[in-house]
């Protein structure tokens, strides 16, 4: 455990759950977040009121949250590069590409996902 963090059992529990708390307001103020969860909320919806199987339906849900995970990720690494230093360098923009990158592929995937179910039979 990190000497920072002395914090045990429930009471570590419940600061978790503030601090995700705590982040989910920030993350929601974030545009790239909120855009997506405009685009994921009813893509969320669809798929569980379409007639797919179960599976497909779990699948399709998965991929959306897989997107805005992903999304939430890169927004903390582009605040953490950001805090380092505003200059600009190689490696943060590395950084910050590969980034949005997972984003990318995480948004083909949902595209993909939802193609197969709606005309892969």
């Amino acid at each position: 455990m990190s000497a920072f963090n002395k914090t045990t059992g429930l009471k570590r529990i419940i600061k978790t759950l503030s601090y995700s708390k705590d982040g989910f307001k920030v993350a929601l103020k974030e545009p790239a977040i909120f855009q997506l969860m405009m685009v994921h909320l009813p893509l969320i919806v669809l798929a569980l009121w379409l007639d797919f199987t179960l599976a497909v339906k779990m699948i399709l849900v998965f991929g959306s949250f897989l997107s805005l995970i992903v999304e939430f990720f890169n927004t903390a690494l582009e605040a953490a590069v950001d805090h380092t230093s505003m200059e600009i360098h190689p490696l943060a923009k590395i950084a910050k590409d590969v980034g949005s990158s997972a984003q990318v592929v995480a948004l083909i995937l949902v595209v993909i996902l939802w193609g197969m179910a709606i005309f892969g039979g």
